[in-house]
């Protein structure tokens, strides 16, 4: 039986398509991961920015390093058993889940990467069946 996974991901979810001889699941991983870290404190408009109210960059770079790490991990969890990957999505997102696949020995089993844009549930399942058919 031979475990096909497609993967659509961005910084805040993941959609995985797993196809099997059995059939199709779809399963959906929602990440922690804020678009943009944002300071807290006071407004510039109402006053002065106090040192103990800013978080340093270096520790909200750090809080978005470890969102993303627990991320890819959920990730990795799903489709460690799928014998063929694709991975695609809009950004950033797929190539550092291939490190952390490759860093885990699993880069052999990607068998593509590409870039497309937003699609819907059904777009990215239809897109997953249609690439393995033709291989």
């Amino acid at each position: 039986m031979k475990t096909t996974v497609g993967v659509w991901l961005d910084h805040r979810k993941a959609i995985i398509v797993a196809g099997t001889d059995k059939g199709e699941e779809i399963a959906l991983i929602i990440s922690k991961v804020e678009k943009q870290l944002r300071r807290s404190g006071d407004s510039p408009l109402k006053g002065h920015y106090e040192s103990r109210h800013v978080p340093a960059d270096d520790s909200r770079q750090r809080t978005f390093t470890g969102h993303l790490n627990i991320y890819y991990d959920a990730v990795i969890a799903c489709i460690r058993e799928a014998e063929a990957m694709l991975i695609f999505g809009p950004g950033e997102a797929k190539g550092e889940l291939k490190k952390r696949l490759e860093n885990n020995n699993l880069g052999g089993r990607i068998v593509g990467i590409e870039t497309v844009d937003k699609m819907t549930d059904r777009q990215i399942a239809a897109k997953v069946r249609q690439y393995f058919l033709r291989k």
